[in-house]
C-alpha cells in the first residue's frame, strides 16, 4: 500500500471514530444544550427566588398526561393561576396509583410555548426525582416555579400571556 492510500486510510478511520464518538455524545450534549438555552420547551432549575417582580402577569395553565404503561390517575388540581413575572408560584399535582402493586413513575416536563421554556424556572418538582405510589396510594406533589424577570425584557416574549406547563409521568421498570 502506498503512502497516499495509507494516508487516505487512516483519516477514513478517523472521521469513523469521530462519528462514532458523537453519536454516543448527542444525547447528553442535546440535554446540556436544552437545558442551557430552554430549547423545546425545556425549563429551568434554579437555587433561589428572583427579587424583582415585575407588574406584568402570565397565566400558568396545567397540563398532566400518563403513559398508557402506568395504571394511575394524574391531574392537575388547579386548571390555572395567574402570576407576575418573579413572583413565586406553587401549584398542586395529585397522582394515584390504581394498580395493586408499588410502581415507580418518572415526570417529564416542559412548557409552550417552548420560546418560553428558557425563562421559566422550577424551584422544586417532584419531576427531579423518580416516584415511587404504593399500590392503591394517593399523592399530592407541590411545584415551585417563577417566570424570570428578563422575560419582561425580551420583546419576543411580548406576545406571550399564556405559558402551559405540561407533564407526562412514565413508568421505571427499576429504582435506580
Amino acid at each position: 500500500m502506498d503512502k497516499k492510500n495509507l494516508s487516505l486510510a487512516i483519516n477514513l478511520a478517523m472521521v469513523a471514530i469521530g462519528m462514532l464518538g458523537m453519536a454516543y455524545a448527542s444525547v447528553p450534549l442535546y440535554n446540556l444544550f436544552c437545558r442551557v438555552t430552554g430549547y423545546g420547551g425545556t425549563t429551568q432549575i434554579a437555587a433561589e427566588l428572583p427579587t424583582d417582580i415585575r407588574e406584568r402577569e402570565i397565566t400558568v395553565r396545567f397540563n398532566a398526561d400518563i403513559d398508557s404503561s402506568l395504571n394511575w390517575e394524574f391531574h392537575a388540581d388547579q386548571i390555572k393561576s395567574t402570576v407576575k413575572i418573579g413572583e413565586n408560584g406553587l401549584a398542586y399535582f395529585t397522582v394515584k396509583n390504581l394498580s395493586d402493586k408499588d410502581e415507580i413513575g418518572m415526570a417529564t416536563y416542559n412548557v409552550t410555548p417552548t420560546k418560553a421554556g428558557r425563562y421559566f424556572f422550577k424551584v422544586y418538582c417532584f419531576c427531579f426525582d423518580e416516584q415511587v405510589i404504593k399500590a392503591g396510594e394517593t399523592v399530592q406533589y407541590p411545584v415551585s416555579y417563577y417566570i424570570e424577570p428578563a422575560f419582561d425584557d425580551d420583546e419576543y416574549m411580548d406576545d406571550v400571556d399564556t405559558i402551559t406547563l405540561s407533564y407526562t409521568f412514565y413508568a421505571v421498570k427499576e429504582k435506580k
